[in-house]
């Protein structure tokens, strides 16, 4: 099994595609700087194999890697940066 976290900014998201099938999106609302989350869904048949966490940390890493912050509205975006203290430093 073949996972991938790519940015879609045309449709203002995230994708993780596992086997080149999309399986799950986390909307990402840039301004300026600032990228917001408000929902992540991992599509039915790919519930349970740990996919949204990926997808986060996917989304989370390009952020960092192009120096913007974040507002995660989403609460799954908001659980997962409280348990994972080292993507602190991205909340706007």
């Amino acid at each position: 099994m073949s996972n991938k976290v790519v940015h879609n900014p045309d449709k203002q998201r995230y994708e993780i595609h596992v086997d080149g099938i999309l399986a799950g999106i986390t909307e990402a609302h840039e301004n300026g700087e600032v990228v917001t989350f408000p929902h992540t869904k991992v599509f039915e048949q790919f519930e349970g194999q740990g996919l949204a966490s990926e997808l986060v940390a996917g989304a989370l890493d390009d952020v960092r890697v192009h120096g913007k912050k974040i507002v995660p509205e989403c609460p799954y975006v908001a659980r997962f940066v409280e348990k994972h203290p080292d993507y602190a430093d991205l909340l706007a």
